[in-house]
């Protein structure tokens, strides 16, 4: 079944903004919230989501209709590299 989780955790992280700020700023610790309550994920599937890159995600969910998104009210997810840095 995990399969099937991994597949919505990246939908969900190419579809809500705020998900996606999250991992953005620590991938580990959402994964890892994702596993404690309850979401079955190999060890490969947790190596490979915290790889993703940001920038991959972000342009990606760039790219589908609004209409799909979950947006955010807390302004854009920040550049690659940029990870928990404040202006």
């Amino acid at each position: 079944m995990s399969q099937a989780n991994v597949e919505k955790i990246v939908g969900r992280l190419v579809t809500d903004e705020d998900f996606r700020r999250a991992f953005h700023a620590d991938a580990e610790r959402v994964v890892r919230d994702l596993a404690e309550r309850g979401c079955e994920l190999t060890r490969a599937e947790i190596a490979t989501l915290v790889a993703l890159d940001p920038l991959t995600l972000e342009r990606f969910a760039d790219s589908l209709d609004p209409r799909l998104q979950k947006a955010s009210l807390r302004g854009p997810v920040p550049p690659a590299g940029n990870a928990g840095r404040h202006p």
